[in-house]
């Protein structure tokens, strides 16, 4: 979907930007978001192609698994089964906001998302605290999406940052401008029965999360 032949302009979140927005991520086209971290690619997971076609623009490689983003307990239950302790736990403490659970699928939601073949089993899931982004996943459902950048670039914290980054590619179809997004990317932490440990740490501190007497987890990026 092109909504512009020429420069691509970012858009307003009134009732015409989303509109647009969400027709672009029917279509399987990339949209610009702002999130409560930073800005963010997202795309429709389910759309044939749509996850390729992320993976493309962003130059990011394919084995590192693409997260989603839900708006609420009903979302989630699309994606990933019944949270168990620890993963309950957190969510409950930090959702919503910027902590993404890496928790077992749901056994039906056979999406690829990339990553290794040992991804197949889980899924990367979080629960943002921005309204504009719920919105979209309340129109779509669970929306795939990482932060808006080239892989290994900072992530864009204005969407003309986005704008500036991908024009011309063509796959990016809308930006939606949520002013400025600022904040630190998402505390990852992978969660298994009653175990979990951080694969990386973000705008949540890893003590707050293992207690400051646990080792530092190791550095990952994109997500």
């Amino acid at each position: 979907m092109t909504v512009w032949p020429g420069r691509l302009v970012p858009l307003a979140p009134d009732a015409e930007g989303l509109a647009l927005a969400v027709a672009a991520l029917e279509s399987g086209s990339v949209v610009g978001v702002p999130t409560d971290t930073v800005y963010g690619l997202a795309v429709d997971p389910t759309h044939p192609g749509a996850v390729d076609q992320l993976f493309a623009l962003k130059q990011r490689p394919t084995d590192v698994a693409l997260p989603v983003l839900v708006d609420g307990p009903e979302h989630l239950s699309l994606v990933a089964g019944s949270l168990d302790s620890a993963a309950r736990h957190l969510a409950e403490r930090y959702w919503p906001g910027p902590l993404t659970l890496v928790v077992p699928r749901r056994r039906g939601f056979t999406v690829d998302l990339g990553g290794p073949r040992s991804s197949g089993q889980t899924v990367g899931v979080r629960w943002p605290d921005h309204d504009l982004v719920r919105r979209l996943c309340r129109s779509l459902g669970p929306l795939a999406v990482t932060s808006a950048n080239l892989h290994g670039a900072r992530p864009a914290t204005s969407a003309q940052q986005v704008a500036d980054a991908f024009e011309g590619s063509g796959a990016l179809a809308v930006v939606l401008d949520g002013g400025r997004c600022e904040g630190i990317p998402s505390t990852v932490v992978e969660c298994r029965g009653p175990a979990f440990r951080c694969l990386r740490e973000g705008a949540i501190p890893w003590a707050d999360l293992h207690g400051r007497d646990q080792p530092r987890p190791t550095p990952r990026t994109d997500r």
